[in-house]
């Protein structure tokens, strides 16, 4: 017969055992360029032959947590034009820096192709574009990540949301505007310190919704408005502006979406594009293409409804891998190039740069899947005060330049792909709801086990102050 101590030791074991296999390794550590010692920032960090992974911070830290089941399997730190590192998991040190030297890319093997290789930055884009059916997804999958949306001004940030998502496509052939959900599964925080961001808000609602009077700014005291009324108006203007179906179905999501009407990497590239071949790097022991995106003949336009978003020249960089022409990066901005969007984007934004956008892609199972994304983009908050006399302290500090230019960030980290059609459908039968706005309850466990991507140093500096004086809504 077991007796009571015997119970006990049974259940603790059991205990040890079932917490041994949930157990997590923290890797924790910094990646840095071994000749400038200067941080690398995008610096790739995952399990070898799986999609657990995270990407270094603009400090070049990075925090990656690993299954237990895990730690005998292969680290890689790569970052485009750098040697690899790689250590099995569990003899990482997390004490030590990790430097990474300059890799040289050689071309010296003969190579026996079927059909000739392009020299050039157009042809060896237009050869990528071409292959986007065979390097892109060609059946459903889900993908699980991290949010980090935040908004700022010069001065602190005005609010912060982090969330774990989830994200369905149906591949490549099909059109995302059907075929991509998102779903918020869980928020870690929220905080809002939008004051004046709420006013413009309620007043472009009120305008859109109403034909009558029109109201103005200045007509408007914050204290009046409810909490409803101001939900709906944020939500109104955050959603057709900074909601992630906007960033994942729209223009800017340049490859998934390159087969639409009117796409700005479609038949048409070369009309509003020009690519020049820079040189050829080394990414984890392959060689890429590094090509410069330049101004063509047109201008480009996102067509926004209700926005005037139209009148500029890209700028930015693409890298292609030589053997097989899939692109494992993307850094693109769109600049203020004709004169009503310069005038535009300078007053109302206080600069040129109105859409920067960074895209990487990983390699699973011979098809590259978005990996981190990268969005920042002004924000109007306020057109400014025209008035003749003396402003008041208020109105000084409203419309301060300071204070009154903000931008938004979205970063999106994937740390997770499932290709299996049965767990696939499975999830789509979940109620799914894209609103990243609405606060859900916070849930400590979940988190615990969940990667996300770690904070700079100016980051966590401006989160702490926000946190100190922000409520999600005023009553």
């Amino acid at each position: 017969m077991i007796n009571n101590l015997q119970l006990k030791l049974f259940f603790c074991i059991f205990f040890l055992i079932a917490l041994n296999a949930n157990a997590q390794i923290e890797l924790k550590n910094k990646v840095v360029d071994f000749t400038s010692l200067l941080p690398l920032e995008n610096a790739s960090i995952y399990i070898q032959n799986t999609t657990i992974g995270t990407v270094s911070n603009s400090d070049g830290r990075f925090l990656l947590l690993v299954p237990n089941e895990f730690k005998k399997d292969t680290l890689v730190i790569s970052s485009i034009g750098f040697k690899t590192y790689k250590v099995q998991v569990e003899e990482f040190d997390n004490t030590i820096d990790i430097f990474l030297e300059e890799d040289v890319a050689t071309l010296d093997e003969v190579v026996v192709l079927a059909e000739p290789r392009p020299t050039t930055g157009n042809g060896i884009v237009l050869k990528a574009l071409e292959k986007l059916e065979i390097n892109l997804p060609d059946s459903s999958y889900i993908q699980k990540g991290f949010l980090r949306h935040k908004e700022r001004n010069k001065v602190e940030f005005k609010w912060l949301i982090e969330s774990a998502i989830t994200l369905y496509d149906s591949g490549y052939t099909v059109s995302s505007n059907k075929h991509l959900k998102i779903n918020v599964d869980q928020v870690r925080k929220s905080y809002d310190l939008r004051d004046i961001d709420s006013i413009f808000s309620y007043v472009s609602y009120s305008n859109q919704k109403n034909s009558g009077q029109r109201l103005k700014v200045n007509d408007v005291n914050r204290d009046d408005l409810s909490t409803d009324q101001l939900i709906q108006a944020i939500k109104w203007n955050d959603t057709r502006v900074n909601g992630l179906q906007n960033l994942f179905k729209g223009k800017l999501n340049l490859l998934r979406n390159s087969k639409n009407e009117n796409a700005l990497f479609g038949e048409e590239v070369l009309q509003k594009h020009q690519f020049k071949l820079d040189t050829i790097l080394v990414d984890n022991e392959r060689k890429i293409y590094k090509i410069k995106i330049e101004k063509s003949f047109d201008f480009v336009g996102l067509q926004t409804k209700g926005i005037y978003n139209e009148g500029y020249i890209a700028n930015g960089w693409l890298y292609i891998y030589y053997d097989n022409y899939a692109i494992k990066r993307i850094e693109y901005d769109l600049i203020a190039a004709s004169d009503a969007q310069k005038i535009r984007s300078k007053r109302l934004f206080d600069t040129q740069v109105n859409h920067k956008l960074v895209i990487n892609y990983m390699e699973y199972e011979d098809k590259m899947y978005p990996n981190y994304v990268y969005y920042e983009t002004p924000k109007l908050v306020t057109v400014g005060l025209k008035s003749n006399t003396e402003m008041t302290e208020s109105q000084k500090n409203r419309y301060n330049k300071n204070e009154r230019f903000y931008y938004t960030v979205q970063e999106v980290l994937f740390s997770e792909i499932i290709l299996d059609n049965e767990t696939v459908q499975l999830e789509l039968q979940k109620d799914w709801d894209a609103d990243i706005f609405s606060p859900k309850p916070y849930n400590k466990d979940f988190w615990h086990n969940y990667n996300v991507l770690l904070e700079s140093e100016e980051d966590e500096k401006l989160i702490k102050d926000l946190t100190k004086k922000a409520s999600l809504f005023k009553e």
